[in-house]
Formats: structure tokens, C-alpha cells, sequence
């Protein structure tokens, strides 16, 4: 079992940056590949960005390619997710993920998702 604590959301201005972090709690941290999602007002919790067990393996949504980057630090217990070039359209609760699997695939879709944390907001003004 794994808990995790999201942090660094908060106000940026479009075209500026935010670092997210995901801290997970439990031994077994290196055998769950993690995943950020986030949801905006009025819509469905949408996946972001995955990254395998021992971070060889990374997937994004289409909509953050190449703005965004999912890092993790196994020896931390730690998950990072760098925003770059944000845009309004990016403000959202954010959610880190994990499921307890090194199928990167998995912890992309929310119905599969073993854990979830409570969520950090981010606002990009325009």
C-alpha cells in the first residue's frame, strides 16, 4: 500500500513554469509506476503524464507533450512533474497516481489506478 502527498501547485502567469511534487509514502515505492492526472472545473479527471518503475519509460498526454516531464527519484520515494510554457487551459486540481504495476499503460487510465492523492491546484492566469 502506498500513500502519496501532491505539493507545489499554486498562481503562475501563462508562459510560466511550475515544479509539482508527489511524495509517496511505503517500502515497495520502486514497484508502482506513478502518473499525474488532473481535473477542471466541470470535467472528467483527464490523465497527463506516466512514468514506469524505474523511470525508463515515460508517456504524456498529447496536450502537454514537450511543455511537460515526469520525473521520479526512487531512493526519495518521490514523483516530480516540471510544467513548462503553462496555459490557462492547464489550470486544474492535479493529481498524483499510483498503480502497482510496471505496465506503463496502466496508470494512464483512472479505472485501473490503485492510489490517489488528495490533489494540488493550479491556477495559469492569462
Amino acid at each position: 500500500q502506498v500513500q502519496l502527498v501532491e505539493s507545489g501547485g499554486g498562481l503562475v502567469q501563462a508562459g510560466g513554469s511550475l515544479r509539482l511534487s508527489c511524495a509517496a509514502s511505503g517500502r515497495t515505492f520502486s514497484t508502482y509506476s506513478m502518473g499525474w492526472f488532473r481535473q477542471a472545473p466541470r470535467k472528467e479527471r483527464e490523465f497527463v503524464a506516466a512514468i514506469s518503475w524505474g523511470g525508463g519509460s515515460t508517456k504524456y498526454a498529447d496536450s502537454v507533450l514537450g511543455r511537460f516531464t515526469i520525473s521520479r527519484d526512487n531512493a526519495k520515494n518521490m514523483v516530480y512533474l516540471q510544467m513548462n510554457s503553462l496555459k490557462p487551459e492547464d489550470t486544474a486540481v492535479y493529481y498524483c497516481a499510483a498503480a502497482l504495476t510496471n505496465t506503463i499503460l496502466v496508470v494512464t487510465d483512472t479505472q485501473f489506478v490503485g492510489y490517489w492523492g488528495q490533489g494540488t491546484q493550479v491556477t495559469v492566469s492569462s
